[in-house]
């Protein structure tokens, strides 16, 4: 069985569909949902799908190897990040190397690295008057969104589109297509 861990840092919504889409799976499973605020919703959804959900602090992710050691003793295979807004620590991606994935709200290279996330990246798409959009979802690496691209899909982005718009756009390309490209990835 490939056990997956999944970071995320707000509401949720695809941890909870990767989760819901491996439940059952004879081959992958979602050993755990790791979160770094507090008050994040995906707790709440972790405990609704009776999925592990555990809390960590920034100190735990990069200065005492707490989140390591902690995805050693599950025996974890892949680290996904599903909304997760942190660089990952090297310790992290030197233990996993070439099994963290990260889905990107944007077709890369445009509109990603540091503070590229969410909303900011819908304004600044609309902002230059893009065509389209999409998502990426990519092998992690040292930099923000700069991995390896296992996949892209894409969604036009119309005239009038607001940001709130386009991100529900994206949320449906999410949906359909992270937990799919996340199989097809682990079972290589």
């Amino acid at each position: 069985m490939i056990r997956l861990a999944i970071l995320a840092s707000g509401n949720g919504t695809n941890a909870q569909r990767i989760s819901e889409y491996f439940s059952g799976n004879a081959h992958i499973s979602v050993d755990c949902i790791i979160y770094n605020k507090r008050n994040a919703f995906v707790a709440e959804r972790a405990r609704q799908l009776g999925v592990p959900a555990h809390y960590f602090s920034k100190a735990d992710f990069y200065d005492n190897g707490s989140v390591l050691q902690f995805l050693q003793q599950r025996e974890i295979d892949w680290v996904i990040l599903a909304g997760f807004l942190w660089l990952v620590p090297q310790d992290i991606l030197a233990a996993f190397p070439n099994r963290v994935i990260n889905i990107h709200p944007a077709l890369l290279p445009n509109y990603g690295g540091k503070g590229m996330y969410g909303h900011h990246v819908h304004e600044a798409v609309i902002a230059n008057k893009e065509k389209k959009s999409g998502i990426t979802i990519h092998i992690v690496d040292s930099h923000y969104d700069k991995g390896t691209t296992l996949f892209q899909a894409k969604c036009p982005v119309t005239p009038d589109d607001t940001p709130d718009t386009l991100a529900d756009k994206i949320h449906q390309l999410e949906q359909r297509y992270f937990p799919e490209v996340i199989e097809k990835t682990v079972l290589q």
